[in-house]
């Protein structure tokens, strides 16, 4: 190869090496700095649209959490509402009883009257007071969660409506009374049916609470499984591409030392026409 003083091919590919040194060195530091290897569509097309997809799958996700902790607890309110009620139903019971006794006196008759009709509209108030951001599940529709992360799937809540006088529901109405020893009589067999209907209702949203539950455990893990996937898509290696950095660090100082060696041929050429 003639020397020229025109052309220096030994610092074309000294300058050559050193440019793809910083080039790699560009992309580890890159990694580096943001803890994945695609962090962009540039850095890999398909890589990063799988992990773009997932992502918003994961993000889904969160929607369906919140529904179903948001359905959870209208449920757990009604059964607190249930409970509640079933107390004031053995109460009721007990009024009841009390006042089929046909040695009571008129006076006493009125009293246990008056503490049942108070039993019985505090049951009212209890069945429409128990809601959870404007849900009944006691005295309402039914309770609908979303179950997947497209909304096609929902976990339904649905079953006998617990309110007083309604086909369907407690056996007696928001006019009944105890007032005469018949009308104590049959309020007993009311209120005991009332009671076995409470603790189906109970029953069915205690089962139904706890596959809400399991659910979202669920779609917990699942999520994290999403999340854990993309990771292993687009996080880099830190441990790797830190060794790899230190070496493009040292390549780098090598590349700039050669193309200052290669830069002082023309020079050496100068020595010749002394």
């Amino acid at each position: 190869m003639p020397n020229s003083i025109n052309t220096n091919p030994g610092a074309m590919i000294a300058l050559q090496n050193l440019n793809s040194t910083q080039a790699d060195l560009m992309a580890v530091q890159n990694r580096v700095n943001t803890g994945r290897k695609v962090a962009s569509a540039k850095d890999n097309g398909a890589i990063w649209a799988i992990a773009q997809n997932q992502r918003a799958t994961s993000g889904a996700l969160n929607a369906v959490k919140d529904s179903l902790n948001r359905n959870q607890s209208a449920i757990d309110v009604a059964i607190a509402g249930g409970e509640n009620i079933e107390d004031l139903l053995i109460q009721m019971k007990e009024k009841a009883l009390a006042a089929s006794d046909t040695s009571l006196d008129a006076t006493s008759r009125v009293a246990l009257n008056e503490d049942f009709k108070g039993l019985r509209d505090q049951i009212n108030r209890a069945i429409f007071s128990a809601s959870f951001n404007g849900e009944n599940a006691l005295s309402l529709d039914p309770v609908s969660a979303l179950a997947d992360a497209d909304g096609q799937t929902h976990l339904t809540v649905s079953g006998p409506i617990m309110v007083n006088g309604v086909a369907g529901g407690l056996a007696f109405t928001q006019t009944d009374s105890i007032g005469t020893q018949t009308l104590a009589q049959d309020m007993i067999a009311k209120v005991s049916d009332s009671l076995v209907f409470s603790s189906k209702v109970l029953a069915m949203l205690g089962t139904n609470s706890k596959a809400l539950s399991t659910h979202l455990t669920f779609v917990t893990k699942l999520q994290d499984a999403i999340d854990a996937g993309v990771g292993n898509l687009v996080d880099a290696d830190l441990a790797k591409d830190s060794a790899k950095l230190t070496s493009l660090q040292t390549r780098q100082q090598l590349g700039v030392q050669a193309l200052s060696i290669a830069n002082q041929t023309p020079q050496a050429l100068m020595s010749l026409f002394r």
